[in-house]
């Protein structure tokens, strides 16, 4: 079966001064400190402070007041992905690895692979043998080495977890001991927009697959008001494709924890690829997030994510990979059930088409 992330290769390119630090970072006769700090200023250079803009056309389509779009396609490989990426490289530097290794189905491998070759570090990506992303040619572009592996992409990340620990290599898969860290850096997501708002919105939504990007922008919520710069914590809102996410099913069950689904029933296609799996390495802390907020979980179908990808790119002039839309759309059916009182709403758009 060839299945296709969706997502269109694009030349991926950085900063003339990026590509400066990035000679310093890779030479080994420097100090690591030095070599760390150049590494951290390429983070600073490159990933984050992603644009966040007053949606007005939609707000006329939709009927709704102060609706944001913050747009994770700004980062340097177009997703989300980069703020972790990015994150666990700096961690593989630090501890002194000279391998990464992770499994992928496409936007998460360039990411890493971006972040690897900025830093001189070999790059290992696993991909599932029934995956066919056209993103494998930015990977093998950026000198990362592809392995074709059998199974499904949770079996394959095991077997890239598996490898990693064989060979000593830093293992970048989602769960387990990394997922701190890339809550850590999901929780910046938060800042940022309370930095844009000047406030917490009421309301934040975000598309969920394993369910860490969710996780980290509640804890980044949770964590300014805990300090008291802002005013509440946002209800969080999750969306994923149709009875495909066992976070979402979990929700909707009144589950305290995250159950995973029945591998055999979760279908992938071209538009749901980067939202569905059986099993959600981060889903406890999705839903932690979810119920801690008095949050809400959406399904939304393959149709329903076309449509608003179109939408956007007419009213918005965006173009937005459509499972990225699965969030905005929950948001604003949630308005059409509940008729929000005005008020300030964000949806996390997380990757460009």
């Amino acid at each position: 079966m060839n299945l296709f992330d969706g997502v269109k290769t694009a030349e991926l390119k950085v900063s003339s001064e990026t590509k400066e630090l990035s000679a310093f970072v890779k030479d080994k006769n420097k100090s690591l400190v030095d070599r760390l700090e150049s590494f951290e200023d390429i983070i600073n250079i490159e990933v984050g402070d992603t644009s966040m803009t007053r949606a007005k056309s939609l707000e006329r389509e939709f009927d709704i007041r102060q609706l944001y779009i913050k747009y994770e396609g700004d980062n340097p490989s177009g997703t989300q992905k980069d703020r972790i990426a990015f994150a666990q490289v700096y961690d593989a530097l630090r501890r002194g690895f000279d391998t990464i290794c992770l499994a992928t189905c496409g936007n998460y491998g360039v990411a890493v692979a971006l972040a690897a070759d900025l830093a001189g570090l070999e790059c290992i990506i696993a991909i599932p043998s029934s995956y066919h992303t056209e993103r494998i040619k930015e990977m093998e572009s950026l000198s990362a080495t592809i392995l074709r592996l059998d199974g499904s992409y949770e079996d394959v990340v095991t077997q890239a977890s598996e490898m990693a620990a064989e060979r000593e290599w830093y293992d970048a898969n989602p769960g387990g001991a990394n997922t701190p860290l890339q809550i850590a850096s999901y929780a910046q997501i938060a800042t940022e927009i309370v930095d844009d708002l000047g406030d917490a919105p009421e309301y934040c939504a975000v598309p969920v697959s394993n369910g860490t990007l969710l996780a980290g922008i509640y804890r980044g919520f949770s964590s300014l008001y805990k300090r008291g710069k802002t005013t509440k914590i946002p209800k969080m809102i999750a969306a994923s494709s149709t009875h495909k996410n066992p976070i979402i099913q979990s929700f909707k069950k009144g589950l305290n924890h995250c159950q995973d689904l029945q591998p055999e029933k979760v279908k992938e296609t071209k538009y749901n690829e980067p939202l569905i799996n059986w099993h959600s390495f981060d889903g406890e802390e999705a839903l932690y997030a979810l119920h801690q907020s008095d949050g809400e979980a959406f399904n939304i179908s393959d149709k329903k994510m076309r449509d608003m990808s179109t939408l956007l790119l007419k009213k918005e002039g965006l173009r937005i990979l459509p499972a990225s839309t699965a969030g905005l759309i929950a948001l604003l059916e949630l308005d059409e059930q509940l008729n929000f009182e005005p008020n300030r709403f964000v949806a996390v758009l997380t990757a460009k088409y």
